[in-house]
């Protein structure tokens, strides 16, 4: 029986008594209805505070319809026709990142990676540049927060036109476009692995080959 039927069954048990003494109908049906509650929050305690976060989140706003003020389009059209992109240091780590990480994605998934990287700067759980957030770890090998970093493979950018769209998300991000599509994750990972993490932070967003999660901010209280 669903919550739904539940409740309208016990309004009307509740309204046979009506017509002889309404005090009692209150009773029961107060009584009933604190029944139905108690089970339905019995219910949702058993599950998972990540899959509580995913079917409580709203979709990103492009998936729902909803006009935002950011002018930028999540597709190749759009990328196309902005003006190649330069920059210093932080542009170059950051293009190199979106190269490594998600080039074979679609334009979506490399801004939302971009937003990850972005989301993190701003953390205070992580470094504060772009750079020193890309390459936390690195030296160790498999140590690292971006794999491409420390595997052992040589970086090299073989792919120029992947080069010239990655550095378009990248000038974009770093110009101040609205991050509106991960729900402020800070972590993320394809679909061919699971990292132990991801059971205990919340699930975001779901993009091409990507899963993306949010790290729980820890209090004083915690």
């Amino acid at each position: 029986m669903t919550v739904l039927k539940a409740i309208f069954a016990a309004i009307s048990a509740a309204s046979l008594f009506v017509g002889a003494n309404s005090a009692a109908a209150d009773e029961l049906l107060a009584s009933r209805l604190g029944a139905i509650l108690g089970q339905e929050r019995q219910a949702l305690s058993v599950v998972p505070d990540s899959r509580l976060s995913m079917l409580t989140s709203l979709p990103p706003a492009q998936e729902r319809g909803v006009a935002t003020t950011s002018g930028v389009v999540y597709d190749r059209d759009f990328l196309a026709v902005q003006p190649v992109a330069d920059g210093g240091a932080e542009w170059q780590c950051l293009s190199e990142a979106l190269y490594f990480e998600a080039r074979g994605e679609s334009v979506r998934g490399m801004f939302a990676v971009g937003e990850v990287i972005m989301n993190r700067v701003d953390s205070d759980a992580y470094p504060d540049t772009l750079c020193n957030v890309i390459n936390q770890g690195t030296g160790r090998r498999y140590a690292c927060q971006f794999t491409y970093t420390c595997d052992g493979k040589p970086e090299n950018i073989g792919e120029p036109r992947s080069w010239e769209r990655v550095g378009k998300v990248a000038r974009i991000l770093i110009d101040g476009a609205p991050r509106v599509l991960t729900g402020g994750a800070t972590h993320y990972h394809t679909k061919a692995v699971n990292p132990s993490w991801a059971k205990r932070f919340p699930r975001t967003a779901e993009i091409g080959f990507h899963y993306f999660y949010r790290q729980p901010v820890r209090t004083a209280s915690n």
